[in-house]
């Protein structure tokens, strides 16, 4: 299928797309706060700015969106326009957590990783989410 958009129009709309307050980090922050923990957000002192710190307990949470990330699954579709653009930027994103994901290891932090596909299922999440505050420190999960 090719991209019928023009670039003015095609620049709209990814500008449209933010990387703060997105609607599963909003529903994780939810689900967290029901929970009863209290944490703060992107904080910019810590490697990649992690999208939920939980200072009391030294865990992260990060939420990754499918496409961005390069995750495995329907929603990290492949894009069919621009490869040589998107195909480089997708590796370095991924390569860039790996490195954060170290760096917060190595500064003692436990880290949660949630992809955007698995946040549909709230049950699970919850759960997964419990499992993990409750685990001792240095555990992280991906």
């Amino acid at each position: 299928m090719m991209d019928t958009l023009t670039p003015h129009e095609r620049s709209r709309l990814m500008g449209r797309i933010h990387s703060k307050n997105t609607k599963p980090e909003i529903a994780i922050r939810s689900m967290l706060h029901r929970m009863g923990y209290r944490f703060r957000l992107h904080r910019k002192d810590l490697p990649g700015k992690p999208d939920i710190v939980l200072p009391r307990h030294r865990k992260i949470i990060l939420i990754q969106g499918c496409f961005w990330h390069g995750h495995n699954c329907r929603l990290a579709s492949k894009p069919k326009s621009n490869k040589a653009y998107w195909g480089p930027k997708i590796l370095a994103n991924q390569a860039r957590d790996a490195r954060n994901l170290e760096a917060l290891a190595d500064l003692g932090w436990s880290v949660l990783e949630l992809w955007e596909c698995e946040i549909k299922n709230s049950q699970d999440v919850e759960c997964r989410l419990r499992e993990f505050m409750h685990a001792g420190p240095d555990t992280s999960v991906q």
